[in-house]
């Protein structure tokens, strides 16, 4: 269910609420990315020397909040409604418009609240959300092809390997290939499996 447009944005699913980065997320936030930093360094950029500041996530802020009024990302965190615990984040980013009504998802679920299922709650809302509510065709997602999580929830919720992308991002100081999969609007593909 979608509530509000941009500030106000506001996805729900059965145990969770999806909704921008406030301020006062700050200390949730900055605790559970150093609780999973080990976790997380695998799959991720190195994160800057300011990454857990204060300042650096109040430009986040900001940016999150830029950037779904002028409608190129929607980045949400999820929140567990029955005690408001943050438990990751997912991001539609790069919304392209004009002839491509495409866009590039992103996440990242705290260590704690891994292999629950959460992930796949906030994947399922979020494609439902660009499709009906964004009117996007194509979103995109690429992982490590050894993250068999990300690619089996991925594939969960109707996304298609398409390929690998040669030194795609760099990961934890180092390029790395990508496994690209997609998920279409209208999609008649049927099931296709990495080679």
């Amino acid at each position: 269910m979608v509530l509000g447009r941009g500030r106000k944005l506001k996805l729900e699913t059965e145990r969770m609420t999806l909704r921008p980065p406030a301020h006062g997320d700050y200390r949730a936030w900055a605790a559970l990315r150093n609780a999973s930093r080990e976790f997380l360094s695998s799959w991720e950029p190195t994160w800057a020397a300011d990454h857990l500041t204060r300042k650096s996530f109040t430009n986040r802020v900001y940016w999150a909040n830029r950037s779904i009024t002028a409608g190129t990302a929607v980045p949400l965190f999820m929140t567990r409604r029955s005690d408001q615990v943050l438990l990751g984040a997912i991001t539609l980013d790069n919304i392209r418009r004009g002839p491509a009504q495409a866009a590039t998802l992103g996440y990242w679920v705290g260590e704690a609240h891994a292999r629950k299922g959460y992930m796949r709650e906030a994947l399922e809302v979020m494609v439902h959300h660009a499709f009906t509510e964004l009117d996007l065709s194509r979103l995109e997602a690429g992982c490590l092809p050894e993250n068999t999580a990300s690619r089996g929830v991925l594939e969960k919720v109707g996304f298609k390997y398409e390929g690998v992308a040669q030194s795609y991002l760099q990961i934890n100081g180092r390029w790395r290939n990508h496994v690209l999969y997609a998920n279409l609007r209208t999609d008649r593909r049927g099931r296709t499996t990495a080679g």
